[in-house]
């Protein structure tokens, strides 16, 4: 699509990222306003399509306030109206905008030492709000979706939040309430911990080291990672797929019905209530793991492990020289803006806004039930540890399978599925009711849970936040799949292969 742009709106789309470059350096850190804002300009510039035209030059003849706030009140305005302007013309020049402030937003932090203060880190955040107003405004009535989603919170969850982008637009809509007890919906963006869609990021960065020649796809593990002994058979390629056969260090459920344990995970109950604060080191839930028996011959049978991608952390780290949230930053999140996700450690506390999470279990003949929102995820590791929100999750895709990320040919085995569970690498391809297909991954992590669904083109997806009560024994299992089964036959039931 074309667009043409009058002198007005170019001076407002001007206005609007050159003055969040402005206000980021205003409020940052003394000693580096003046990077901070060069390292900000140098990201408007580099921006590409009609909307990097337009900032490849800042506005002329602009004042700005002369405090943070008068500044604020100038700038977060025209961010809003920016986004409304260009969702009217051409919804992904939208995104492209959006992800081109972020982009330099981020860019303008970094100059500083250490974590950003606390001013900065709240400016970032009004920033991500108004470019965030106008697209869920934009979307158009769906009935149908928010019964879905109504359902579902009837149905045992405690809220449930969904984006949908498709042809349309973007939709996003929210039900049941934020937390026990509570009257406010779970917010539309909020921040979740998102479980096993961090294997699909762990993934997608493996699979650049590889693009980059720093790491083998069929090369042995043990050729990287030899500490551990690793049987010479476990190739990259079976880490991503899961056909590795090793013990999942959280538990391992067999054929038969029976249960071997690993550490105190969260079908433990009390034990993993009361142990949830504990650090783990993925070198200790590897060694864990490879004290118990395969599951059988690598490369022979698939099985879903925790480990595999524990490992895949540690091989991350081992050939870069760097942890794995900077190898995320640096290739990701950095890259696509996603300012609301975040690749903790053994960090307790999930940023605001947010559902709370919940856990119930059975003590002395009771049943009690915590606010289990904070913990420390590093008993999950990369397996889940990390924390996003539906937007960034639909970014994340939709750049993903859209060939931003990875070369055509390794998106091509990612998206290759082996054929007992359908998996690719760090991600399933699964097939929609309408013959269509979907590139897909979900989590839950102790009382949140996300979803995230793709078309193979990256031109509609579903991506969900669910906060919700956990247990020992999965009761909301039941539910999570067939209410997930209903929403992917809604959204991409005509959706063509």
């Amino acid at each position: 699509m074309s667009i043409t742009f009058s002198e007005q709106d170019k001076l407002t789309l001007r206005t609007a990222a050159w003055g969040a470059v402005s206000l980021m350096s205003a409020a940052g850190a003394a000693g580096s306003a003046h990077k901070a804002a060069t390292e900000g300009s140098i990201a408007l510039t580099s921006a590409t399509g009609p909307v990097g035209h337009v900032l490849a030059k800042a506005p002329k003849g602009v004042k700005y306030g002369k405090t943070v706030a008068e500044l604020a009140d100038q700038v977060l305005p025209a961010l809003t109206a920016s986004i409304s302007l260009l969702q009217e013309r051409d919804p992904a020049e939208a995104d492209n905008f959006r992800r081109t402030v972020l982009v330099a937003v981020d860019a303008a932090t970094r100059p500083q030492q250490g974590e950003p203060g606390p001013a900065m880190a709240e400016m970032a955040r009004k920033i991500t709000e108004a470019l965030d107003v106008a697209p869920a405004a934009a979307g158009q009535d769906r009935p149908e979706l928010q019964k879905v989603i109504q359902e579902m919170a009837d149905s045992g969850f405690t809220g449930v939040s969904l984006r949908v982008h498709d042809e349309r637009g973007d939709w996003t809509g929210s039900a049941g309430v934020a937390e026990l007890g509570g009257i406010e919906a779970p917010p539309v963006d909020g921040h979740v911990r998102i479980g096993s869609n961090t294997k699909t990021f762990t993934a997608t960065v493996v699979l650049q080291l590889v693009a980059e020649g720093r790491i083998g796809l069929d090369t042995a593990v043990d050729d990287y990672l030899p500490e551990f002994g690793l049987d010479r058979r476990i190739t990259v390629r079976m880490l991503l797929q899961h056909t590795s056969g090793v013990f999942n260090f959280t538990g391992e459920y067999f054929e038969d019905g029976t249960f071997v344990p690993g550490i105190p995970a969260t079908m433990a109950g009390k034990e993993w209530v009361d142990n949830r604060f504990h650090t783990y080191q993925p070198e200790e839930l590897v060694r864990l793991a490879l004290s118990k028996p395969a599951r059988f011959e690598p490369g022979t049978d698939w099985s879903y492990a925790n480990t595999n991608y524990v490992l895949a952390r540690l091989l991350i780290e081992k050939v870069t020289g760097r942890s794995v949230a900077e190898e995320m930053h640096r290739l990701i999140l950095g890259p696509l803006g996603l300012t609301g996700t975040i690749q903790p450690t053994s960090e307790t506390d999930v940023p605001a806004p947010h559902a709370r999470a919940y856990y119930r279990y059975e003590e002395d003949g009771q049943t009690r039930t915590v606010d289990v929102t904070s913990q420390n995820p590093s008993w999950i590791s990369s397996g889940g540890d990390m924390i996003s929100t539906t937007r960034d999750l639909h970014t994340f895709i939709s750049a993903l399978v859209g060939g931003k990320l990875l070369p055509a040919e390794l998106l091509a085995e990612m998206c290759t599925p082996e054929s007992k569970a359908g998996y690719g690498l760090g991600v399933f391809v699964q097939e929609t009711p309408g013959g269509g297909t979907v590139i897909t991954h979900n989590g839950g992590m102790a009382g949140h849970a996300a979803l995230m669904y793709s078309t193979p083109d990256g031109s509609r997806t579903l991506t969900a936040a669910l906060n919700y009560a956990d247990d020992a024994a999965l009761s909301m299992g039941a539910a999570f799949q067939e209410a997930t089964q209903r929403l992917v036959a809604e959204v991409f039931g005509s959706a063509q292969a």
